[in-house]
């Protein structure tokens, strides 16, 4: 397991990629009290200090300043753009596939159809996705009536 710790400077912030076998155990205690909370498997923070072993006062020093390499560096949006034909169930069709790749939609925008075509773009969540986003733009291209896909942004 690798974990990303925060250095506090005066300056800009620094990042270090550590394995975690050279770091106190402390650390990966704070990410498993983290990963608790997020999945909701317990109710507060203090079910879940307790339940892997260390004080709140070690989780509240640590839990700004410690992180899973994927929770720093993995994007968690994406929008695209898409052209598409105007024919029924083709928009249905991309938002089945979008939802088959584990993406939770958050904005759908669709242009009023002219000469047939419209514009959509889409917001999604990728944190919680199977594969990569490019293999989902690839798909999302095999649809019938998608004319064109493309990412425009992501975060």
């Amino acid at each position: 397991m690798e974990v990303v710790i925060k250095i506090s400077t005066t300056e800009a912030k620094k990042y270090l990629l550590i394995d975690t076998s050279v770091l106190p155990d402390v650390f990966e205690e704070v990410i498993q009290v983290k990963e608790l909370l997020r999945s909701a498997k317990v109710k507060d923070i203090t079910e879940a200090v307790k339940k892997v072993g260390i004080s709140r006062s070690t989780y509240y020093k640590y839990k700004d300043y410690v992180f899973n390499v994927s929770d720093g560096l993995k994007s968690q949006k994406v929008t695209i753009s898409i052209l598409i034909e105007h024919r029924r169930g083709t928009l249905s069709e991309v938002l089945d596939k979008l939802a088959q790749r584990c993406c939770n939609i958050l904005t759908i925008n669709q242009d009023i159809p002219i000469n047939n075509t419209a514009n959509v773009n889409i917001t999604f969540d990728i944190s919680g996705i199977s594969g990569d986003v490019k293999n989902i733009v690839e798909e999302l291209k095999k649809i019938k009536n998608v004319l064109k896909v493309e990412i425009v942004a992501m975060e």
